[in-house]
C-alpha cells in the first residue's frame, strides 16, 4: 500500500539505498577510480562492463567539453552506434560545436566550408533553421566572443551538449540516464505539487526542497 506523503518524515531510510544513490552518481559522472574504491570500501557489487563503459563515457564527455566535437562524434558511433543518426538535434549541437571551434580558432574558411558540408543539410528543417543563423552569425564578427552569441563559445554551454550525449548514450545502453538523486528530486517535486493541491492555498506550506537545501 502506498505511504500518505504527509508520513514520508518518519520513514528510516536505509543505509544500502543512500550507497546506491551515492554510486548512481558516481557512475553517471565517469568517477571510475572513486566508484570503485567506494564500492570496494561498502561491499557493494558493480558490474564490469558498467566500469569499462564508464571510461568510454568519459572520453567521449571530455572530448565534446574540450570542443574536440569530431572525435566525440567518432566515439559515440563506436560505442553506440546509429545514436546520432537517430538523434538529429544532438548530432547538430555537436557538429555546432565543431563549427564554433572552428570560428574561434579563425579557421573562418574551414568553418565555412564544414557548414556548408555537414551542416547546411539540417537548414531544410524548420526546427533548427534559428539555430544555425545563429551559429552562420559568429563568422560576421571580428571577435565571436562579443557577439550576440557569445553563449554559443561559452563552456556552459559545451557542458550542457556533452551531458545530453552522456543521457543519450546511457539510455542507448538501457541504463538510468539520470541519476537516483535527480530522479528522487522529481519524486519529490511531484510530492510537493500533490501535497499544495491537496493542502490548497490556504493551508500549511508544503515540503520545499529549495528550503530543505538552504537550511
Amino acid at each position: 500500500m502506498d505511504v500518505d506523503p504527509r508520513h514520508y518524515d518518519h520513514i528510516a531510510i536505509n543505509d544500502g539505498d543512500v550507497q546506491n544513490i551515492v554510486l548512481s552518481y558516481l557512475v553517471h559522472n565517469c568517477y571510475k577510480e572513486t566508484a570503485e574504491s567506494f564500492t570496494a570500501s561498502t561491499g557493494l557489487k558493480q558490474q564490469t562492463d558498467c566500469l569499462v563503459g564508464m571510461e568510454k563515457r568519459k572520453r567521449i564527455y571530455d572530448f565534446a567539453v574540450e570542443g574536440n566535437a569530431l572525435k566525440a562524434i567518432e566515439l559515440t558511433e563506436e560505442v553506440a552506434h546509429g545514436l546520432l543518426e537517430k538523434n538529429e538535434g544532438l548530432h547538430f549541437d555537436l557538429l555546432s560545436l565543431h563549427f564554433v571551434e572552428l570560428v574561434c580558432s579563425r579557421k573562418c574558411t574551414e568553418a565555412l566550408e564544414f557548414a556548408q558540408v555537414k551542416l547546411a543539410p539540417f537548414g531544410k528543417l524548420h526546427k533548427y533553421v534559428e539555430k544555425l543563423e545563429d551559429s552562420m552569425a559568429l563568422l560576421a564578427y571580428e571577435e565571436p566572443e562579443k557577439s550576440p552569441m557569445f553563449h554559443l563559445l561559452s563552456m556552459d554551454y559545451r557542458q550542457r551538449v556533452a551531458e545530453n550525449l552522456n543521457r543519450e548514450i546511457l539510455a542507448h545502453a538501457n541504463l538510468p540516464s539520470y541519476t537516483a538523486m535527480e530522479r528522487l528530486i522529481k519524486q519529490a517535486t511531484v510530492v510537493r505539487q500533490s501535497l499544495s493541491q491537496e493542502l490548497g492555498k490556504d493551508g500549511p506550506s508544503p515540503f520545499s526542497l529549495r528550503d530543505f537545501l538552504k537550511s
